[in-house]
């Protein structure tokens, strides 16, 4: 029963997403034709007639649902239509993109394993239930993808030339690209796996092992083993993530993946292209979700069913570190003295201006003062993640609670923020309210499936059962033996969020869909300044700084001690 729920729940979200998609024109309101034309002809003048002759041969006159209905029932016979761009096949289009992003998802979860290994060391080795430092995995993972990328192309394939600079030629190309995708998705999961093995480390089998002598190194595989059902359903949102949303590296290098074609399609408004790459996704976000679940499965073996799993750990929260606040103060320092200068006076006579007395951390191509749109952007910049980000650690808990919203969070993730800013701007139109809505729409869903896998295995555990049989109610069994096992990693997850999370509304701002220039914002001081980054890397470094900082100082920010459960 519980598998039929999900699947219907897959269906319902694949569909939904799918029929709005067919909407997006009239959502946005654009008339696709006009933007078809200016796709393949550039600004050249058009006439009423060719408009109607391009509506009429899109078959867009008799309405939205009219065309939704076409394309299904081509997709019953293995046919997702032509582009309306190119008038190339997209099935064919489709296929091509989707083996150059999954080999190159496939590389950079190399990467990623390999990042978040680094990351769970030093707690493997020292085998205590104390899981210090992550400040190294809080910088990595507020590292922007696409500035990763940049710095990389610049430093190892245009001046070194060790590796090329564009295009998907050979395995060479994906080296760079796959570092750029792999190295903040594997700090993220190091970073909750560093989180899970305190947890781990305390549970009473443990110290059976310790008692008898084994030697820490198979303690250590062991508590890496009991440890991966709490991480593994990120991992599989990371795999759809790392294909979906790698849309920027994929413009640094030039790579014709699966993402970037999506994007494309979506500001060319070309649906059926856009829809059958949508399909791929969602698709391949289902598929992994399975993997994952019949991993889990196995890893957790007779004990979930049989109620024999440990109980969850309860767990202190130490003050941060001298390192967290002294980041914390330098950042308000900053920010504080960022507010004392003039973010929008313009001097076309020192455009990329280096630091100097006058301007501290230089200028940008428009001779503005880099600390003053660093300091008004901050409030803005952080106000608006921190808000999304409680938004959805609220909506990732309720419905990761909820098993039926299992097919929703796979469909959720799945999609872009890109093509979520899209659609949610056809309903709010362009501005940061639309911006923090489309992100919020879709960065749920990774908590979400954090909340069920720590929910999934704490009701696996011993003492709910006697609980129960002692007349506990489902609303007590939640309030104290479940919630106490999900909030605390969930919310340090939450946290964690915060830099993408305003990498994801910078995306949206650069493309026109958020917050509109010239208003300050760190994200739009990146993708502002990133063209002139070899010559004014100062431009780029000081808003890349200040995410890295918030992400150290949120890693240093309670250090966790596991106390074994009361």
């Amino acid at each position: 029963m519980r598998k039929l729920t999900v699947g219907i729940g897959r269906a319902v979200a694949v569909g939904g997403l799918l029929a709005v998609t067919a909407l997006l024109p009239w959502l946005t309101r654009t008339d696709p034709a006009l933007t078809v034309l200016h796709a393949r002809y550039g600004d050249a003048p058009t006439t009423p007639e060719q408009l109607a002759q391009v509506r009429d041969r899109l078959g867009l006159g008799e309405g939205p649902f009219t065309f939704f209905g076409q394309w299904v029932r081509g997709l019953a016979h293995g046919d997702l239509g032509t582009s309306w761009v190119t008038g190339a096949d997209v099935a064919s289009d489709v296929a091509g993109s989707f083996w150059v992003s999954v080999s190159l998802m496939a590389y950079a979860m190399v990467v990623a394993v390999g990042v978040a290994v680094a990351v769970w060391l030093p707690a493997l080795r020292r085998g205590r239930p104390e899981a210090r430092g992550g400040a190294v995995a809080g910088v990595l993972a507020a590292l922007p993808e696409f500035l990763i990328a940049s710095v990389l192309a610049t430093l190892f394939a245009v001046r070194l030339g060790w590796f090329p600079a564009q295009g998907w030629a050979s395995p060479a190309s994906a080296v760079l690209p796959a570092l750029a995708l792999g190295i903040p998705a594997g700090a993220v999961l190091g970073r909750l796996g560093q989180d899970a093995l305190p947890t781990v480390f305390a549970e009473p089998w443990v110290r059976t092992m310790r008692a008898g002598g084994m030697p820490r190194s198979r303690i250590a595989r062991r508590a890496v083993r009991r440890m991966l059902p709490a991480v593994l359903p990120q991992a599989g949102l990371t795999v759809v993530g790392l294909t979906g949303a790698a849309a920027a590296v994929e413009a640094v290098f030039a790579i014709p993946g699966l993402g970037g074609t999506a994007v494309a399609a979506a500001l060319d408004l070309d649906l059926p292209l856009l829809q059958g790459c949508l399909l791929v996704l969602l698709a391949l976000g289902v598929a992994a979700a399975v993997t994952v679940g019949l991993v889990r499965r196995r890893l957790l073996g007779p004990a979930l069913a049989a109620g024999a799993l440990p109980g969850a750990t309860r767990v202190s929260w130490r003050g941060a570190s001298y390192a967290g606040w002294i980041l914390g103060a330098l950042l308000l320092g900053v920010i504080g003295w960022g507010l004392t200068r003039d973010p929008l006076q313009v001097d076309l006579a020192a455009r990329l201006v280096a630091p100097s007395r006058a301007h501290p951390f230089g200028t940008d191509a428009l001779g503005r003062d880099v600390l003053a749109r660093l300091g008004h952007g901050a409030l803005r910049t952080l106000l608006t993640a921190a808000v999304v980000c409680a938004v959805c650690f609220v909506a990732g808990v309720l419905l990761g609670l909820v098993r039926a919203a299992k097919g929703l969070t796979e469909v959720a993730n799945a999609l872009p923020a890109i093509l979520a800013g899209l659609l949610v701007t056809g309903l709010f139109g362009a501005g940061q309210t639309g911006a923090a809505v489309a992100v919020a729409a879709v960065g749920w869903a990774p908590l979400a499936a954090h909340t069920a896998a720590l929910a999934e295995a704490e009701r696996g555990a011993g003492h709910l059962a006697a609980a129960r049989a002692l007349g506990a109610g489902r609303g007590h069994v939640l309030r104290r033996h479940v919630l106490p096992g999900v909030l605390p990693p969930v919310a340090r997850h939450a946290a964690l969020r915060l830099a993408p999370t305003t990498l994801a509304l910078a995306s949206l701002s650069f493309l026109g869909l958020g917050t509109q220039p010239p208003t300050p914002e760190w994200g739009r001081l990146l993708m502002e300044n990133l063209p002139y980054a070899e010559r004014a890397p100062w431009a780029v470094l000081a808003p890349a700084a200040a995410l890295a900082v918030v992400g150290a100082t949120v890693a240093l920010t309670g250090r966790r001690t596991a106390q074994g459960r009361a």
